[in-house]
């Protein structure tokens, strides 16, 4: 029997040889780099170190749930919103129906509109002398305080409901200081 030699390395095959492994050498040159953030590159007539990129990573962006452009709301029309997870905004009670209202008793008639998306919301908020609240579709609870005194209301669907100094046997002035909702 024959032992086998194996086959001849024809010129193409040796060719083929030759520029894979000369890619994989320059592909692990480039991870080495990468890894040991660079070599001293000759720039001009001093030597420079090359600055690896993932040195200058941004910041992190954290979410603290602040309401966005609470600040001109205060100041425009006297509502203070502090937080919230995006589901309950403050709308125009004009730009249409489905929304929570809050009626306060220094505003003259004038209602506060909240409109409530996705499956729940909460929004952390001062308005003060809220004497009723109308829900919407949602399940919707409140939190008042007087004092140092903290109160739930649970929020009729879609009727007004007594809150604050409406509901409360000795007519004490209240804050609003949050909402929240569920579908």
């Amino acid at each position: 029997m024959k032992a086998s030699t194996g086959r001849a390395v024809t010129p193409r095959r040796a060719s083929f040889i030759a520029r894979t492994l000369g890619a994989a050498v320059a592909a692990g040159a480039l991870a080495w780099l990468a890894v040991t953030g660079g070599v001293p590159v000759e720039a001009g007539t001093k030597t420079e170190a090359v600055t690896p990129v993932a040195d200058e990573v941004p910041g992190y962006a954290i979410e603290d749930f602040s309401y966005p452009g609470a600040d001109k709301i205060l100041a425009e029309k006297n509502i203070t919103l502090k937080r919230g997870d995006g589901n309950i905004t403050l709308v125009d009670c004009a730009s249409g129906t489905g929304f929570i209202q809050v009626w306060a008793r220094e505003r003259d008639d004038e209602k506060i509109c909240f409109k409530v998306v996705g499956n729940s919301g909460w929004l952390t908020l001062e308005i003060p002398s809220v004497a009723l609240i109308k829900g919407n579709d949602y399940t919707t609870q409140v939190d008042m305080t007087v004092g140092t005194e903290e109160k739930t209301f649970d929020i009729a669907k879609n009727a007004w409901t007594s809150v604050g100094e409406t509901a409360d046997p000795q007519g004490r002035e209240q804050l609003l200081v949050e909402i929240r909702s569920t579908r």
